[in-house]
């Protein structure tokens, strides 16, 4: 790489620009004083073909199809898409005029109805947002409640340093919407966009964090079992022989398998969760909220809604991984008792067959000795007729029972010589 010095440089990293871009990735929009915008959350859905199609229909170029976030202005209403991990979520914003019909028209309704209905994914949140300016009178926040949020009690703060303003009552309305209204006193269109963005994530991984919540309740009578299973094992264990071990073995390995299948199954929603309980916190310290007198901020109401749910998932969590170690402690100590039973039976058995060979051994010994004594009867024999014969032709002044008896010991050598040969040679 030449520099704009001129100097020549190594060539750049292949993330190098992938990671400087990903701290500009999905900027907030600015936004103007009077907004109105609707935001969806799908869970599952990923694909990016309903993206492609809304762009078709209003002659917009389409993202590239490893794109994980963009916007554009589609003419009735600009668009926001991002892409993430688990969901994806789309923002429609139109512009807005004066204050009446709050969250009566949305911008949903500048979207195509036929569009709509080719989403797939399941809706994981879903809210309208109300943007204005701030009036000089204080806001009745009773009044607000009455006319914008059914009655509910609200959560607010004066958020981005006392600049806006911000309400909401975290509940789905009868239309299947929750419902954001926020007043700007000051802030700029890229504030403002960010303060919209905040709380719309807010909403959006608390909910995602409380995912995991039931999966812990349904885990906690499953691990109830495992614990009792595992205490029945334990005690039939210190009381075992060595016919029970091999049954103890199974299952405790059976036990440890439906262990190691619950936790591959929901350790990535406890992580996530954990992931998405930091990112709450996050968005809510970087509102910088102040009180408004009278009703709880949105540090407190989440502090008090989403921490106890998060305290419950880490117990589930630490409580699987407490008895997945302690099923796996107890199959290696079973295991280790079942090797030193297996050890023992192998050491009787090679002392048993060390016994068989030296049993085998005495009896070679035997069956040599006596096959020495057959072969010397054999050849002394043989000897014998012939010393016989030599003495009847003359050729053998000795007697025949004289020869005979002087070659038994030089014979009987002989041959006890050639069997140790033979036998040195086969077992060296």
């Amino acid at each position: 790489m030449i520099g704009r010095d001129g100097h020549a440089l190594p060539a750049d990293h292949s993330a190098r620009l992938p990671l400087n871009n990903e701290v500009h990735a999905r900027p907030p929009e600015a936004l103007p004083k009077r907004a109105r915008l609707t935001y969806l959350v799908l869970f599952g859905e990923l694909d990016m073909a309903p993206l492609a199609d809304l762009c078709a229909r209003f002659g917009v170029l389409p993202p590239a199809p490893d794109a994980n976030h963009f916007s554009a202005d589609l003419g009735p209403f600009r668009l926001k898409w991002e892409r993430h991990t688990e969901f994806t979520r789309y923002w429609f914003l139109v512009p807005a005029k004066g204050v009446a019909n709050l969250f009566g028209a949305t911008a949903l309704e500048a979207v195509p109805r036929d569009w709509l209905q080719t989403l797939a994914g399941e809706v994981l949140v879903a809210n309208h947002v109300e943007m204005l300016a701030l009036p000089k009178t204080k806001p009745d926040e009773d009044k607000l409640s009455r006319e914008h949020f059914d009655g509910n009690p609200m959560v607010g703060a004066e958020v981005a340093g006392g600049l806006g303003r911000a309400y909401t009552d975290f509940r789905i309305h009868s239309d299947g919407f929750g419902r954001l209204l926020i007043f700007d006193r000051a802030m700029t269109p890229r504030q403002r966009g960010r303060t919209v963005q905040r709380m719309l994530e807010i909403d959006t991984y608390r909910v995602l964090a409380l995912l995991t919540l039931p999966v812990a309740r349904k885990l906690m009578p499953v691990l109830g079992g495992f614990e009792a299973e595992l205490s029945r094992i334990t005690a039939t264990m210190s009381g075992a022989n060595e016919t029970d071990e091999p049954q103890l073995l199974d299952r405790l390995t059976l036990l440890h398998a439906d262990v190691v299948r619950e936790h591959t199954g929901s350790q990535f929603r406890f992580s996530a969760a954990s992931a998405y309980a930091d990112l709450v916190a996050l968005r809510i310290s970087e509102l910088r909220e102040d009180r408004i007198e009278g009703l709880q901020l949105f540090s407190e109401f989440t502090e008090r809604r989403l921490s106890p749910a998060m305290r419950t998932c880490e117990a589930a969590a630490q409580r699987l991984s407490i008895t997945s170690e302690r099923v796996a402690r107890a199959t290696q100590l079973l295991s280790t008792r079942v090797g030193i039973s297996r050890e023992r039976q192998n050491q009787a058995l090679l002392e048993s067959m060390d016994n068989r060979a030296k049993l085998q051994l005495r009896l070679q010994e035997t069956v040599e000795g006596l096959s020495i004594a057959a072969i010397t009867y054999y050849i002394v024999g043989l000897v014998g007729y012939a010393a016989k014969g030599a003495k009847s032709v003359g050729a053998l002044p000795l007697s025949p029972d004289l020869v005979t008896a002087l070659a038994i010991p030089v014979v009987l050598l002989v041959v006890a010589l050639g069997v140790r040969r033979v036998r040195k040679s086969i077992t060296s």
